[in-house]
């Protein structure tokens, strides 16, 4: 297949591209809001759902059926992968919005421990599995179709739509559970305030869907199918013929895989529960952090695209493997005192500048592993890897992080588990050889 068979037309840089990228950052906006509405609301679920029992044990449950909702991830991935692949990536991205959104509004109305005993916690896992299978689908998706939009020279930028609609979800879920937090008591927030951002999810994700249903399917595919080069099945041709590929983007997902949920999402429980923070200041905290994070992103896409994916990703990590150990020791020795106490300064700057250097990750990422993979696989083998890190080493990082704390009695622990996944991601972005800049997109 030549350059120009899925070259952009004329005016896919004017509304065509517009109408793609904000596709792409709404429905990641609204699937990441009800993903993250569960995590930020970590400590009440664990009062409603887990049978009472010292803090921190139930808080780890509350984690382990956070973490186990990422074991349908890889197989989410796969079968996401497959269809993407085969059928297109618009019709794809329109299912998965729905499925994630009707997940999420019935967790609104599940019943609590109090109410039916262990059911309720089976009953949240379910839905908390259909709710992972449903995001294993959406990021390399998401990802895939806008970077097959963007022209060379700006898919970097452009792409970052992608997490940037990731992050707004997050800071959307987190400013609604600050705001509940700070207007409702304990006693509300447990009874019902709780179930107020899963309510949310059918309307947001109804807005997504029709989004996504009106735009029409991306240049590169259109021209697999024209060609009929379109593969009959893409995980086993991805296996066969791109393994090195796939190790190469596990390995490179490991960072933003446990920075994300460490960073954006178990932060403000582990100032609260760890720390001694209070629960408004924790996520006042986590609101500046990703509103820095949001704001940074398109900064470091935009570098990728003048010096190049890999530079930004193996630079990210040196700074994670240097700076983690000595930063998380600053919050630790932060007096907090209140919300205009000096040690609360102290916990938001370090805060913010985790969310800046998280962001060089995350603004890069998606569109190195949209290179790293030909259009023919290019859906799967994003998917497959993207969420096999997220399923080992992602959504089980707020356990792994609760759980060190308790064995070891260090509150660096998680640190430490963040300077290790540095170190193997910078190894396999080096051994890469994607990730140049102004690079074309592999095509068939």
């Amino acid at each position: 297949m030549t350059d120009t068979t899925a070259r952009l037309a004329p005016d896919a840089t004017g509304t065509v591209l517009r109408r793609a990228g904000m596709a792409s950052f709404m429905g990641t906006f609204v699937e990441w809001f009800d993903y993250a509405s569960y995590g930020f609301l970590a400590t009440v679920i664990a009062v409603v759902f887990i049978p009472a029992t010292d803090a921190r044990t139930a808080l780890i449950a509350t984690y382990a059926v956070f973490a186990l909702s990422f074991i349908v991830r890889p197989i989410g991935g796969i079968i996401w992968g497959h269809f993407g692949d085969r059928i297109g990536r618009q019709k794809t991205l329109s299912l998965s919005i729905f499925i994630m959104s009707a997940a999420t509004f019935v967790i609104a109305f599940l019943p609590t421990y109090d109410m039916i005993g262990l059911w309720a916690v089976g009953l949240l896992l379910a839905t908390r599995l259909v709710q992972g299978f449903a995001a294993s689908g959406e990021y390399a998706g998401a990802a895939s179709f806008l970077a097959e939009y963007a022209p060379d020279d700006k898919r970097g930028m452009l792409t970052c739509l992608v997490p940037a609609g990731e992050a707004a979800g997050l800071l959307a879920a987190s400013l609604f559970v600050a705001i509940l937090h700070g207007v409702l008591t304990v006693e509300q927030l447990h009874s019902w305030g709780w179930r107020l951002p899963f309510l949310m999810a059918l309307p947001l994700g109804y807005v997504g869907a029709y989004i996504r249903r009106k735009l029409d399917e991306t240049p590169h595919f259109k021209a697999l199918e024209r060609a009929q080069h379109v593969p009959q099945t893409p995980v086993i041709e991805l296996m066969t013929n791109h393994r090195r590929e796939v190790l190469i983007a596990f390995g490179g997902t490991l960072l933003n895989a446990v920075g994300f949920y460490l960073v954006l999402s178990y932060m403000p429980t582990y100032l609260a529960a760890e720390l001694g923070v209070s629960e408004t200041a924790a996520f006042i905290g986590s609101t500046v952090s990703l509103a820095v994070y949001l704001g940074s992103i398109f900064v470091m896409g935009a570098l990728s695209d003048r010096i190049g994916r890999k530079k930004v990703l193996m630079a990210c990590s040196a700074l994670f493997a240097i700076l983690t150990v000595p930063m998380f020791a600053m919050l630790s020795s932060a007096a907090f005192t209140g919300l205009i106490s000096p040690g609360f300064l102290v916990i938001l700057g370090i805060w913010s500048l985790f969310g800046a250097l998280l962001s060089m990750n995350g603004g890069t990422l998606p569109t190195f592993l949209c290179e790293l993979f030909p259009t023919r696989v290019r859906f799967s083998g994003f998917a497959l890897s993207f969420n096999s890190a997220n399923a080992l080493f992602g959504g089980t990082a707020p356990l792994i992080a609760t759980w060190l704390i308790g064995a070891t009695g260090s509150k660096l622990a998680p640190a430490w588990f963040l300077v290790v996944a540095a170190i193997v991601t910078f190894a396999a972005i080096a051994i890469s050889t994607a990730g140049k800049a102004g690079s074309a997109l592999q095509r068939d």
